[in-house]
């Protein structure tokens, strides 16, 4: 799509802002606020830097044009993804876009990281430019980091967690510059949702990352937190498949389309059926940040109980049916593997499967119970466990229960485009049908605003009232049993 007839953008005359290495060309758009897109934070990752940690741009001298997203790690778009992300082919892929009210002035700042498993996903989706919150005095920036092996491969003779330094390098990016287009570097707050929320909470773990940002925003954060020699397992498995050495230099041998196309098989180690259905949960997700002692010292909420983070907000919440669309036909499917054996695949514990089959009675028996079960293992009670972990910093918790009249869940992604307040995106009315509520997008982003400003959203925070949650829903109210359905497996 070009410049001029991008919607929502003006065509008219184009704004310079300063970067720390040279200045750059965005574009106004037709609310009076300004666009600068695909602005490289790192040089590309290819020939001799492949696989290496991100490394310094070449400065430059004349105003670089920066009229149209960039060039996209994810290679080819997800044609079941729910979020429109699209795929840019280039070289330049570490590159990043920003948007503000105008570039004079000291506003907070929110980066936002995209979700996708870490393994696809893009900076590029229209649901990620932020005007309302532009609108509302804030200056938006979407990252684009390595996916998949590509970002968290381990690889003899190359650093691990590339696309964790990815997310370090442009957050530095935002420290130097962000000031040259209105932002304040010290009212940072990073955002993400689901792999995007999983990488603001290994960030907010870090301890080399403490001075990046001042808070953190994580929506149904899906965590990586990989073992590194399972990690390594995977890696071997592939270079395997691709015939090639585990090395630095046999992967870069490789073209980076087959190193794609074959990572996922590459990630189950040789498990079919329902070993395979169910590896997400027994092992994690295939590719993501690995615990390797060096960048990422140890899992993430052991950081949090060792007091990493503790002095930053923190805001995070799930939705009450993040995977249970999966098993939208699970009856069928249920005739010939039962709740309870599919369970047992997926958790050893007899007394945990036990505890949470009696917490969700009402939906026994049901596909929504297996569904339920992935969504609670994975999501739910994830934001218990950081909540309590971190009962003693400020932290907030929220709970996304609106239902899609689509399909009748509150499912993975669905609250993106009301915290995003786009409810009029043409994308929005596929999985939210034709009239969302206009009333909970005003409530939610609201609330982000609230945060990224002030660093409190506007209710009771956990440890002043332990367990209360702000239940986003038909109607607005307060809950301190929001996710007590997810407790036994906290």
């Amino acid at each position: 799509m070009g410049r001029l007839d991008r919607p929502g953008y003006a065509g008219a005359v184009d704004q310079i802002a300063q970067t720390a290495e040279g200045p750059v060309r965005g574009i106004p758009r037709r609310d009076g606020s300004l666009a600068f897109l695909g602005i490289p934070y790192a040089a590309a990752p290819t020939g001799g830097r492949r696989f290496l940690p991100p490394q310094p741009v070449t400065p430059w001298a004349e105003p670089l044009d920066a009229t149209e997203y960039g060039p996209t790690p994810q290679r080819r778009e997800e044609p079941n993804a729910i979020i429109p992300e699209p795929s840019i082919p280039g070289r330049e892929t570490l590159n990043l876009n920003v948007f503000t009210p105008a570039l004079d002035g000291s506003r907070p700042v929110l980066v936002w990281i995209h979700g996708g498993g870490y393994s696809s996903g893009s900076p590029a989706s229209p649901w990620y430019d932020g005007r309302a919150f532009v609108r509302d005095g804030i200056v938006v920036v979407a990252i684009s980091y390595r996916l998949g092996f590509d970002g968290f491969g381990v690889i003899d003779g190359a650093p691990d967690n590339r696309g964790v330094r990815d997310w370090i390098a442009a957050l530095e990016w935002v420290q130097r510059s962000i000031a040259g287009f209105g932002g304040d570097p010290s009212r940072v707050t990073i955002a993400g949702q689901s792999a995007g929320g999983g990488a603001v909470l290994t960030l907010l773990g870090m301890p080399e990352a403490q001075h990046l940002f001042r808070a953190c925003i994580s929506l149904s954060g899906a965590l990586g937190d990989l073992p590194r020699d399972r990690a390594r397992r995977r890696s071997e498995r592939l270079a395997e498949m691709v015939g090639c050495e585990p090395t630095l230099d046999g992967f870069r041998g490789v073209k980076e389309r087959e190193l794609t196309r074959r990572q996922h098989e590459a990630s189950l180690l040789g498990r079919t059926g329902l070993a395979a259905t169910t590896a997400t949960l027994t092992d994690g997700l295939p590719w993501g940040p690995v615990v390797d002692g060096e960048l990422i010292m140890r899992p993430t909420v052991d950081s949090f109980a060792a007091g990493v983070g503790a002095d930053k907000p923190l805001l995070l919440g799930a939705t009450d049916d993040e995977f249970t669309m999966v098993f939208d036909g699970a009856p069928r499917i249920l005739r010939w593997v039962p709740v309870p054996l599919a369970l047992r695949v997926v958790e050893k514990t007899r007394a945990l499967r036990r505890g949470w089959r009696r917490a969700n009675r009402a939906r026994r028996g049901s596909g929504a119970a297996l569904g339920r079960f992935v969504t609670d293992r994975v999501f739910r009670s994830l934001v218990v466990r950081v909540a309590e972990t971190r009962r003693d910093a400020r932290t907030w918790a929220y709970r996304f229960a609106w239902t899609s009249p689509t399909n009748g869940w509150s499912y993975h992604c669905l609250d993106v485009p009301f915290w995003f307040d786009c409810l009029d995106d043409p994308h929005v009315a596929r999985i939210a049908g034709e009239n969302p509520p206009q009333r909970l997008a005003d409530e939610m982003h609201a609330a982000a605003v609230a945060f990224v400003r002030d660093g409190d959203p506007g209710w009771p925070a956990w440890r002043t009232e332990p367990g209360t949650t702000r239940v986003f829903g038909d109607q607005p109210a307060l809950s301190r049993s929001a996710y007590d359905d997810a407790l036994p497996l906290v």
